[in-house]
């Protein structure tokens, strides 16, 4: 019996040891992964399409043969600085809460006159679609160190936000999933891949802020909207509209919770 004992208090030590190589491999390939992401932010591709966005803005385009230089992000006609920090929010014209993608196309109809059906029906990393993830790339930018200062005071405001919330636990599609299956626990993690914790304002920050971002698998600039509709995807639930008040919603959601973090956009991911 004793013999037996021995053996089994070394076999438990035995994977004691492995689980702790194991971890201390974890924590150094999480390490790694870091290290990468910041040898990255020097050379960040992003910001060739912050670039093209700027010249988008400035272009005269459409049947108004306009820029959208006029367009008003929050702060005024054309007032492009720390705009992307105060998004989403009301817009007394629309009569909507948008984000930067869905106010960047109601300034494309109104000032250009364009028909933005074709950019929202198009495909995911289509030129259409790239068209608009730029000028939001460009936008977000101009806000790159600075506050994230949602509001929440108009009763709108307030309504898109109680959305987000119910949209963020709600669960459907075949596997009952949600979003906070994946951020609504701290120290969850997927392929090394730490994952925010969003409803805390650390970890609404980490999932908010640096958006939008260039993702260096695909090789592709994304926006908000496309990384939501990934969400989506993956939970296998129906694809949302874009720029629709789904998305939006958990926009807000996750910028009102991440207010007074520092915007660090453009941004870089796996």
């Amino acid at each position: 019996m004793r013999g037996w004992n021995i053996a089994l208090v070394a076999a438990t030590a035995i994977s004691l040891v492995g689980a702790a190589a194991a971890f201390a491999q974890q924590d150094k390939s999480i390490q790694d992964i870091e290290k990468y992401r910041e040898a990255l932010k020097d050379g960040n591709p992003a910001e060739l399409f912050e670039a093209t966005g700027e010249e988008l803005w400035k272009k005269k385009a459409g049947p108004k043969n306009a820029s959208l230089e006029q367009c008003d992000l929050g702060l005024g006609a054309g007032v492009v600085d720390g705009a992307y920090a105060q998004l989403p929010r009301y817009f007394k014209d629309t009569d909507k809460v948008q984000d930067a993608e869905s106010r960047v196309l109601t300034c494309m109809t109104t000032l250009q006159g364009v028909d933005v059906k074709k950019y929202v029906d198009a495909n995911w990393g289509s030129p259409e679609k790239d068209e608009v993830n730029a000028i939001a790339t460009f936008i977000a930018g101009m806000s790159k160190g600075k506050p994230v200062k949602v509001s929440t005071a108009h009763p709108k405001e307030q309504a898109m936000l109680n959305l987000g919330k119910r949209m963020f636990y709600y669960q459907g599609g075949p596997h009952d999933f949600s979003c906070a299956t994946c951020h609504g626990e701290e120290g969850r993690r997927i392929r090394l891949q730490e994952l925010p914790y969003i409803p805390s304002p650390k970890g609404a920050a980490a999932g908010w802020t640096s958006w939008p971002a260039y993702r260096v698998s695909a090789g592709q600039m994304w926006g908000m909207q496309w990384r939501l509709a990934d969400c989506f995807r993956q939970q296998r639930f129906p694809e949302p509209i874009y720029a629709s008040d789904a998305t939006i919603a958990l926009s807000m959601f996750m910028a009102a919770t991440a207010n007074g973090a520092t915007m660090d956009t453009p941004g870089i991911k796996r």
